[in-house]
């Protein structure tokens, strides 16, 4: 049942103080002040906007920047920390070898997808409880990886711009305009994120791709195809850290928990750009719990409830913030939870019975193989990936060549792969534990194993190499329990309609 707008906001002790605080919370607010000419210069006590943006990831960042170059005053919520230099020199990210508070998103210890060595627990660390970068989220059977902060994804990932099999996102999205995507909107977003290819002096004499090298002439050896993978860093900069021109980043093991330097990650670019047309803010450590549509408004609005947190996690004050229109883009999980949150509390009664369905992992496992002692992989070894190992057509599998950079001799080639491992699975709500359940089986994990081995038994056949099994979490040679790359919950044309709007 809902209710009137102005019955609503009674409701609510601190709709008033939308964006005012409390006194004894003004030193939050003025750290946050402090970086109002990054983060927009809307009022600070604005609380009616024509747009709200749910999420700073990549979907967020294009969706501010195309209102803000269209006039419209967006508002940008973030439920992560800003990480933000001063400097050139500064260092706001820790290294995958050195991890610390600013790993992990409030945990106090590091989650690596590789957890030990040698059966020994080296890879993860003790550290302090903070709002860092990189979260994993767990389902039991299946968990998550997922950046944190004003950026979202693009701050941890490892920069990989693959361009899909075009066949294949005919098939998956059959009621998208592929000639549209493939002509315009891939070459634009290409060239908007700075994607380039790794320069061939780099690949092939740099001894922190040695790792790469090798692993790319065993694949061969085998009869596959190894293909170079768009990035979006900055190779210039590259450049300069090989010859030790400039601080190390790539080359200092810094990926998974943000990179310093080198990296175009989103606030460098579509956030920066959205930033520039005065229209667009964001407020970064403000989680939405609720959003609530009042239906006797004219135009129709939303009541999008936040939780601003300090950096101990703490509430410091809720926010009642109304728009015309919302954009959700608070990645699988986070748009996901807050759909059927919604749903649940009667905010959103009538969404579409597809919201929560058709979840996947991108088919997402990680292997890793013993190289012959002759076949050294480094000792350093660059944290962005160059190559990839492309058999879609015949095993239904890309396998990224990823580091493994601890700062000693492994003689490991380790992997990403994406299988098209086509199972899904289901979201549920729980009001009690305001949390989202998955119902995800094992057998899809197997599913993507099977089709990894198939792949990399010929490797290893031909390279007369084994498996490595001391490293994952079970001592298995295969990892499928964790996704960088987590899909569905809200799917384009079956929860939405072919815009993205959502149904109902």
């Amino acid at each position: 049942m809902y209710e009137s707008r102005r019955r609503f906001l009674k409701k609510l002790p601190l709709a008033g103080l939308a964006a005012c605080g409390h006194p004894k919370d003004s030193h939050l607010h003025q750290k946050e002040t402090n970086h109002h000419h990054h983060l927009g210069e809307l009022p600070a006590s604005k609380a009616d906007f024509h747009s709200i943006v749910i999420g700073t990831g990549y979907g967020g960042a294009v969706s501010a920047l195309r209102l803000g170059q269209a006039g419209r005053e967006t508002l940008m919520l973030e439920m992560g920390n800003l990480w933000q230099k001063k400097g050139e020199q500064d260092k706001v990210f820790c290294s995958m070898r050195n991890p610390d508070k600013r790993a992990m998103w409030f945990k106090n210890k590091t989650e690596a997808p590789v957890t030990s060595f040698l059966g020994f627990p080296v890879v993860d660390r003790q550290i302090g409880y903070f709002p860092g970068v990189l979260d994993r989220v767990s389902f039991g059977t299946q968990s998550v990886f997922l950046g944190r902060g004003v950026g979202g994804g693009s701050l941890v990932n490892g920069g990989m711009a693959v361009v899909p099999k075009k066949a294949f996102f005919k098939e998956m999205l059959p009621e998208v305009d592929v000639h549209k995507m493939y002509e315009d909107f891939f070459p634009l977003s290409q060239k908007n994120l700075g994607v380039s290819h790794i320069p061939e002096s780099l690949l092939e004499s740099s001894p922190y791709y040695r790792f790469s090298r090798v692993a790319r002439a065993s694949a061969k050896k085998a009869g596959l195809k190894v293909v170079t993978v768009p990035n979006i860093y900055d190779y210039d900069y590259m450049t300069l850290e090989d010859k030790g021109q400039a601080a190390k980043s790539a080359f200092a093991g810094e990926v998974i928990y943000g990179n310093n330097h080198g990296k175009k990650s989103l606030d460098h670019t579509y956030l920066k750009k959205a930033l520039a047309t005065s229209k667009v803010a964001i407020k970064y450590l403000h989680k939405v719990t609720d959003i609530i549509e009042i239906k006797d408004s004219s135009p129709m609005s939303y009541a999008v409830i936040a939780q601003k947190i300090d950096q101990n996690n703490n509430l410091v004050e809720k926010k009642v913030l109304r728009c015309q229109n919302l954009f959700l883009a608070a990645g699988a999980l986070g748009t996901t939870k807050i759909l059927l949150s919604a749903k649940e509390k009667g905010g959103l009664s009538r969404l579409h019975e597809s919201v929560g369905r058709f979840f996947g992992t991108n088919g997402n496992v990680m292997t890793a193989r013993a190289n012959h002692i002759w076949h050294p992989t480094g000792t350093y070894q660059s944290t962005i990936p160059a190559l990839g190992i492309d058999d879609w057509e015949t095993s239904g599998v890309f396998a990224e060549i990823a580091p493994f950079p601890i700062g000693i001799e492994t003689w490991i080639s380790l992997y990403l792969a994406i299988t098209k491992n086509m199972s899904t699975g289901s979201f549920a709500y729980d009001p009690k534990g305001d949390k989202l359940h998955l119902d995800w089986s094992e057998k899809y994990n197997q599913i993507s194993e099977k089709m990894a081995r198939r792949m990399f038994d010929k490797i290893n056949r031909k390279n007369r190499t084994i498996y490595r099994k001391d490293l994952f979490q079970g001592k298995g040679a295969f990892a499928s329990h964790f996704s960088y790359h987590p899909l569905g919950g809200c799917v384009l044309s079956k929860a939405t309609d072919n815009f993205g709007k959502v149904k109902g």
